[in-house]
């Protein structure tokens, strides 16, 4: 289980989480995993308990994720302002996230979609993906490079952890 949430989680923080906090997440997820009992005695400080909808392993993953890796909002416009500042001042975006308030869920969606996929062309652009089971916001995503999309779809339903494309899902609600 640790090594499939290494690669997992090095393919969804792109860069943004360095190898060593990448094994220490996964590490700790793992234990969480095998033995939840264990894994919360020795972390008196963990805040979880069985009503959470999702596993403590999953739980850990989620909650050690950066907010420059795990988007959470309740509307797209908030989600993309959270994305485009995660790229920082020099990178330049297409569309303002102002323009996302006034447009409907799937024609937003779309937008945000066509202007990462337009980035970082040798990668194959970036995806939008729905991650996990958002907890306290209506949207919870991580971008992942388009090459890398097959793989994270397999390594999440290997961790039993769910993600789609965020555009497809939204497309499969409607």
């Amino acid at each position: 289980m640790k090594d499939t949430l290494i690669e997992l989680i090095s393919k969804i923080s792109s860069g943004c989480m360095g190898e060593d906090e990448i094994a220490r997440v996964a590490d700790e997820a793992a234990q969480a995993y095998a033995d939840p009992a264990a894994f919360l005695a020795a972390n008196p400080d963990i805040n979880y308990d069985e009503s959470f909808p999702i596993p403590l392993g999953e739980w850990v993953v989620v909650g050690s994720l950066p907010e420059t890796v795990l988007f959470q909002a309740d509307t797209y416009m908030d989600l993309f302002e959270q994305i485009v500042q995660s790229f920082g001042p020099d990178v330049a975006f297409n569309i303002k996230p102002r323009q996302l308030a006034k447009v409907e869920p799937l024609v937003a969606l779309n937008r945000i979609q066509i202007q990462l996929g337009s980035m970082n062309k040798e990668m194959g652009g970036y995806v939008l993906m729905d991650f996990s089971q958002p907890l306290d916001d209506e949207l919870q995503a991580v971008l992942v490079y388009g090459c890398d999309e097959a793989r994270v779809l397999e390594l999440a339903a290997t961790a039993g952890i769910h993600a789609a494309p965020s555009l497809n899902a939204m497309r499969a609600k409607g």
